[in-house]
């Protein structure tokens, strides 16, 4: 597509819409097994439709190693199998397949709280019956394919065929000669095993035609699909096995404290070496939005910040100290405007996709003027928008960015109705014990003087309502203002936070502490009518109008940044997406769309 044809594209997309951000592993149909596929996309869309939304967003569809984390992918290219769907696999009517296909269904049902990741495997055992049966593998668009993604497709095939003769280790585990690429020693391999070898890139190829065919049924019901795009991948992938050059391996990606995590994030995946990737015209990058531009008309440029600089923590750092002990790289806060536009000016002229950036945390200012000047839109997170410096409120919606993104959560954050009954008013208590430490101050003998207790959990302390001045909180921690100047910034911050958002959200009477439909209606509202471009907002957030969440919201979250858990990237919603179809909330979804002004 030509240049001036890919602005076009981007202008028709970038006026006021709304939309709907959705991890396919969390919806089901009647149809699924065991987990979403790319099939359900289509009645995802459908749902699309129905509430007046045009962008469905999705979280990273790459495949996932041991920990489930689309962020920590074992490809940036490959396609989680787990999402094909089975059904449309040619073969897949005969008897056999589909007695398997009903144990499988019997075994590992859809819609339990949780997925089961043992579908995966159960899903590549059928859909090998099929591959060893069929010869579409000598099919035209098999053979374009295979052309097509010479870049990365061999050496993910290969790299998995390794990975199951080493019996899943790490390729940094293998013998020498395996983990060093010795090329007599591969095309020994490749000669031994060529059927794992096309089995593997036969699963792509059938991943591929079908998340394609649901894209194709996005376009012509006037639906974009928003993908995302990790910053980067998992040390044990077939990216830094391929090309370990391009990555710092002494290093672990991570992101500094704040006051949501005290002890910062180490997430494990290798840094980029950026002179490296400049030296190669950045081909490896360039090579990740072709093969994105397959299935998506908006990308999500996840951690965009880390473009500019990036925590870096050493790898022999303890486990313990998370994210404490990191630096930046670059470390040279002179160089950090020039590297991120550059690296952004690159990718922007290599897609016909939108760009969008995930901007949200500890950010340097020429970050989000970065983003300004190339016409890329960032994240307003309701619960984040404020004045922190003079007023400690909320921003009106007229005052959100128009070159943004905004939204109620995140997948990384609580839902919002867990987010004001358990956090709206409080602080971490991790991170207010280290600031105690740090300062010489006996947190046991200041807790109950400063904190609600009944109101306090999940890891958060709700201020006490009638501590209502820092003067007051210096007072108690016995120290001068000057001594604890970010303990007084929190409690601004945070202090009455409840009162605030209620009066923000002209609701009446005295402010709740649970969370009805109501209270969630009032605060999708002030995204949708803000003056945000976009207003996409976490599909349970929306479906916290229908009443289907039982208990505390707090247990409906997607991640829990920092740890892992069964619980991380497995939640799935309580009903089908042929129920929510009929759900009378959709009415009640697009009538406050169309109120808002943005386009179906």
């Amino acid at each position: 597509m030509a240049k001036k044809d890919d602005d076009e594209l981007n202008k028709s997309i970038l006026v006021r819409r709304a939309g709907i951000l959705v991890p396919l592993f969390s919806v089901y149909s009647k149809e699924s097994l065991g987990i979403g596929d790319f099939d359900d996309l289509k009645l995802l869309v459908d749902w699309c439709c129905k509430t007046g939304c045009s962008i469905l967003q999705l979280l990273p569809m790459n495949e996932i190693g041991p920990t489930f984390c689309p962020y920590d992918a074992v490809s940036s290219f490959a396609l989680e199998p787990s999402y094909i769907s089975i059904r449309s696999v040619p073969g897949s009517a005969e008897r056999s397949v589909q007695a398997d296909v009903q144990k499988i269904r019997e075994r590992i049902p859809a819609g339990k709280r949780h997925v089961d990741y043992d579908v995966r495997k159960e899903k590549l055992e059928v859909l090998l019956g099929i591959f060893e049966k069929s010869n579409s593998n000598g099919a035209a668009d098999y053979k374009k394919f295979i052309k097509d993604n010479q870049y990365w497709l061999d050496d993910f095939a290969l790299y998995k065929a390794l990975k199951k003769h080493h019996k899943g280790s790490p390729w940094y585990e293998w013998e020498k000669g395996y983990r060093d690429r010795n090329e007599k020693k591969l095309d020994a391999f490749r000669r031994k095993h060529e059927n794992d070898l096309v089995f593997e890139k036969w699963v792509q190829w059938i991943a591929n035609r079908q998340f394609r065919v649901a894209k194709e049924y996005a376009a012509s019901k006037g639906v974009f699909i928003k993908g995302d795009l990790p910053i980067l991948v998992s040390r044990d992938s077939a990216d830094v096995w391929s090309n370990p050059g391009y990555f710092k391996l002494g290093f672990s990606a991570g992101a500094p404290p704040d006051l949501y995590c005290a002890k910062g994030q180490r997430w494990g995946m290798p840094i980029y070496d950026w002179g490296r990737l400049s030296e190669d015209g950045y081909g490896y990058i360039k090579e990740k939005l072709k093969y994105a531009e397959n299935f998506y008309d908006m990308l999500r440029v996840d951690h965009v910040v880390g473009l500019f600089r990036i925590w870096s923590i050493p790898n022999d750092e303890p486990m313990e100290n998370e994210g404490l002990n990191g630096s930046f790289d670059p470390p040279d806060e002179g160089v950090w405007r020039d590297h991120g536009r550059g690296v952004l000016q690159i990718m922007k002229e290599s897609t016909r996709m939108l760009l969008c950036a995930e901007d949200l945390g500890m950010i340097p200012s020429s970050c989000p003027e970065t983003l300004r000047e190339l016409g890329i839109p960032g994240n307003d997170v309701q619960r984040w928008v404020k004045d922190w410096a003079q007023r400690h409120d909320f921003l009106e919606p007229g005052e959100y960015r128009f070159l943004s993104v905004a939204m109620l959560s995140t997948h990384d954050t609580t839902n919002w109705a867990a987010w004001w009954e358990d956090e709206a008013g409080t602080i971490d208590e991790a991170l207010f014990i280290r600031k105690c430490r740090e300062k010489g101050i006996d947190y046991d003998s200041v807790r109950e003087r400063l904190f609600d207790a009944e109101l306090s959990g999940h890891g958060r302390l709700r201020w006490l309502d009638n501590i209502d001045s820092s003067d007051e909180v210096a007072g108690i921690l016995g120290r001068d203002r000057g001594q604890i100047g970010d303990i007084i910034d929190m409690y601004d911050n945070t202090y009455d936070e409840k009162v605030k958002l209620w009066k923000h959200l002209k609701l009446k009477g005295v402010a709740k502490e649970r969370c009805g439909a109501d209270v969630v209606k009032a605060a999708l509202e002030i995204t949708l009518r803000s003056n945000s471009v976009f207003s996409i907002e976490l599909f349970m957030d929306y479906l916290f109008m229908a009443n289907i969440f039982k208990g505390d919201p707090y247990q409906y979250r997607i991640n829990r940044p920092g740890t892992v858990s069964p619980e991380n990237w497995s939640l799935v919603m309580p009903i089908s997406l042929e129920d929510m179809l009929k759900h009378k909330v959709c009415g009640e979804i697009r009538q406050m769309v169309e109120d808002s002004g943005r386009r179906a």
